[in-house]
């Protein structure tokens, strides 16, 4: 082991040398990163807080992580500072602002109430998936040298989770609103570990709201140097009987496509999985595969709902010719077909729990139509939280939306920390309730 001291001859761990003005030095991007590297993955956001603590002599830093679905978040708290006897405090996001930080993206301040000094609420996003939110309470009120280091931390927050969530339970226990079954530990493994992307190209965002007996619903994207392609599927039944058949489609279709292989062969490997392993079962699924430099659009679709598209305001239904869903035991084939998707679309891919609600006034068309202004991220939370609602908070079948923005292949640039081109054009903002 090397135990020469670094070349600047400080001891390695020791916190860097203060400012000329006497003040710890700003955290900045890549201190933010060493000094988490260097603390136990399950401690490495408390370091962070405690430099920023002493950089801008806040009275309180904490980090909250949202849970999956984005209707609440749970403070992280530093460690030392927390009583671990105390119950976990989940905290509503609805009207809050919590809530206005995540929908704008943007940092927010507020005076603190019952006392002095002021409250700093910060994105901790990274591509469009919101993690959670750095919160800050501060003496005064910050100027914006200090907001451009509490969004430029926030940002490096971002890195932090997703570097350390893999040695840790610390964030998935975050993330959950309640104890998950054994289906639902297995359906949640299924998705993708980040449940938004933005790109040059697109921005995609997933949401999922199981059942009460979860149903096999996955959702799964993966981003390419030449495409990006996204799948949906719903495996029959519930329970771990539904979970299984679901590991066996997404598997299927993840080494398919690892392999290099298109999109029909990515489903025939995926029906032929059922075929000999499933017993009997099925899963119905969409894949679609769209070229970043051409745009040019693959999709087949395995005994699925119809995709929606919102184009100028308006709501389309593509029928596409609809293939039999894999593990079917009969010989068959699957199309890959054609998709009219241009530059400002948005398309929406789902299962058929998004169908089957008890409120009959629920016009799931009419509801993208009002929240087409809304972030995808934004857009597919609110969709299946009005699905919920119909449903009084008790679904029958898993309830899964997809929802994708194609900006076209003109983009090759993008602003990460507001998701805006660099081109010109805003990320979308607000929309109709």
């Amino acid at each position: 082991m090397n135990t020469h001291p670094p070349a600047s001859g400080r001891p390695a761990g020791a916190p860097p040398a203060p400012d000329a003005d006497g003040r710890p030095p700003a955290v900045g991007l890549a201190g933010a990163l060493a000094a988490a590297e260097a603390a136990p993955p399950v401690e490495s956001l408390d370091v962070v807080a405690r430099m920023l603590r002493q950089r801008l002599d806040a009275t309180e830093v904490t980090f909250l992580i949202m849970d999956f679905t984005g209707t609440s978040v749970v403070r992280l708290g530093v460690a030392g500072d927390v009583d671990t006897d105390e119950p976990v405090r989940r905290i509503a996001l609805r009207g809050t602002l919590y809530d206005e930080v995540i929908r704008t993206q943007r940092p927010a301040t507020a005076r603190r109430e019952g006392a002095s000094g002021v409250r700093v609420v910060a994105p901790v996003t990274n591509r469009g998936d919101a993690i959670g939110l750095l919160e800050l309470f501060l003496s005064a009120e910050p100027d914006d040298s200090a907001m451009r280091e509490i969004g430029e931390t926030a940002h490096a927050l971002a890195y932090i989770v997703i570097a350390n969530r893999s040695y840790t339970d610390v964030y998935q226990w975050g993330r959950r609103t309640r104890p998950l079954s054994l289906a639902a530990e297995i359906q949640h493994r299924l998705l993708p570990s980040s449940l938004a992307c933005e790109a040059a190209q697109f921005t995609v965002a997933g949401a999922l709201e199981p059942a009460d007996h979860v149903g096999g619903d996955t959702f799964d994207y993966v981003i390419d140097r030449d495409t990006v392609q996204l799948s949906v599927t719903d495996a029959m039944g519930h329970d771990v009987d539904a979970a299984l058949l679901a590991t066996l489609a997404v598997g299927a279709l993840r080494g398919a496509r690892r392999a290099g292989e298109g999109l029909a062969e990515q489903a025939r490997q995926a029906d032929l999985a059922l075929v000999d392993h499933g017993r009997q079962g099925y899963v119905t699924g969409q894949l679609l595969r769209i070229g970043l430099h051409d745009g040019n659009v693959e999709f087949i679709n395995a005994g699925h709902p119809w995709p929606l598209r919102l184009r100028d305001g308006k709501v389309e239904q593509l029928e596409v010719a609809i293939d039999m869903p894999f593990g079917f035991r009969f010989p068959h084939s699957y199309q890959v077909q054609r998709l009219d998707l241009r530059d400002g679309d948005r398309l929406f891919m789902f299962t058929d729990g998004m169908l089957e609600h008890s409120a009959g006034d629920l016009d799931l068309e009419d509801l993208i139509v009002r929240t087409g202004g809304l972030h995808p991220r934004e857009a597919a939370r609110t969709v299946i939280a009005k699905v919920v609602a119909a449903h009084d908070g008790h679904l029958e079948d898993d309830a899964t939306i997809m929802c994708l923005d194609w900006h076209g292949v003109g983009h090759s640039r993008r602003n990460a920390a507001t998701g805006a081109d660099l081109t010109g054009a805003s990320p979308r903002g607000t929309a109709e309730d």
